[in-house]
């Protein structure tokens, strides 16, 4: 099938299954407390009709083939189409890409099946307390015993953790071991009672999407470490490697949707008037085309190492400017929430209030600027290793 037949596939799809109680429900970034119930049956639409995980390396486990650019289709459609934001994404596009590169065949015929349904959702354990940034200082253990391994330790900004099933854990496995030796990456079930709990972080929005996970002594099957022992860094690099390709451009889309937004907000209250307004949208509007160029041409150049953090770096300042745009346009009225404030529920913000609270962290979570920063130099262009 070429790619028009496929566009024209996939929109007849979304036109079809989509109904109104879908539409404009909401998700992703910011607002993952939005139509929860909705989105995880419709997750399991998209997974019956083979829409999950397609072009996964082989078609076996219930997705369908797909070049990447259909991929890309495919993202562009779900997209413009505004269907539901994805509670599967992190098991699509971060597990299952990693289990295809470093799993056993045990592993993907257990796991992906399930994701591809739509069915079991996951979390990534990874940042802790003092082992953000510098995810080679965790602290977390994994003692084996017997067929299993015990898990003990913390993990902080787990988003999605409240509703997942399974977690990666990327914890140590070797014993006095430091920095990125002895590290381990492990499928860690969530329903583990007294053993796994689960604490919600409220946010700026008034939000709770990112949670602490505390791990005592749960288990993990010995069968499901990835990579081998001692090998997590490895796998756990190659993850990060893998987490910004084709969903780069779904993210920009909804950047897009995000965009002409503020656009329609500007002209409506007059803000579009303003000369320096007017420079900061054609800005916003001229760096966003850049963002998709540069993604178009680095999907598949899986082996650059710069690539990735070029991604973060981009949309991560883009998104952020963006958000203090949004209430720049709207003018004193910015500050003030839409709810009643005399009901039982004052702490009520609108799309555009969510969008700039939670845009202060874009630009800190999945890997800072300064950490970005430091990876350009250092693996692209060869600079000495920051020292101290």
């Amino acid at each position: 099938m070429d790619d028009t037949a496929f566009r024209a596939e996939a929109r007849a799809w979304l036109h079809t299954h989509l109904r109104a109680s879908h539409r404009g429900v909401g998700g992703g970034p910011g607002s993952e407390h939005l139509g929860l119930r909705v989105r995880r049956e419709w997750e399991r639409q998209l997974g019956a009709a083979g829409w999950i995980g397609i072009g996964w390396a082989e078609d076996g486990w219930g997705n369908r083939p797909a070049t990447l650019s259909q991929q890309v289709v495919w993202a562009e459609e779900y997209a413009r189409a505004r269907a539901p934001g994805r509670v599967g994404h992190i098991g699509e596009n971060l597990l299952a890409p990693t289990l295809i590169a470093f799993g056993t065949r045990e592993q993907k015929d257990r796991f992906l099946p399930p994701v591809a349904r739509g069915e079991e959702l996951w979390c990534q354990g990874y940042s802790e307390p003092g082992a953000g940034s510098d995810l080679a200082g965790l602290r977390t253990t994994a003692v084996r015993d017997g067929d299993t391994y015990r898990v003990t330790g913390q993990k902080i900004w787990t988003s999605l953790a409240q509703d997942a099933d399974w977690c990666f854990v990327l914890a140590r496995t070797e014993a006095g071991s430091s920095r990125h030796r002895g590290l381990s990456f492990l499928l860690v079930p969530m329903d583990q009672p007294g053993r796994v709990e689960v604490r919600p972080i409220r946010q700026l929005t008034g939000t709770s999407e990112f949670n602490e996970v505390f791990f005592d002594g749960a288990v993990a099957r010995a069968g499901h470490l990835v990579g081998g022992e001692g090998n997590g860094w490895q796998v756990a690099m190659g993850l990060l490697a893998l987490e910004r390709g084709v969903s780069t451009l779904v993210q920009q889309i909804g950047f897009e949707a995000e965009l002409d937004e503020v656009i329609r907000t500007a002209v409506a209250t007059g803000a579009a008037g303003d000369p320096e307004i007017r420079a900061r949208i054609v800005r916003q509007w001229a760096e966003l085309r850049t963002m998709r160029w540069n993604a178009l041409r680095t999907l598949g150049t899986g082996g650059d190492p710069g690539a990735p953090s070029v991604a973060k770096l981009l949309w991560g300042g883009w998104h952020q400017r963006l958000g203090e745009l949004a209430m720049a346009v709207r003018g004193p009225g910015a500050t003030v929430g839409p709810g009643d404030w005399s009901d039982e529920r004052p702490y009520e913000l609108d799309a555009g209030q969510r969008m700039f609270l939670f845009t202060r962290a874009d630009t800190i979570y999945g890997g800072s600027d300064e950490i970005q920063r430091n990876i350009i130099a250092e693996r692209v262009l060869g600079l000495p290793r920051e020292t101290g």
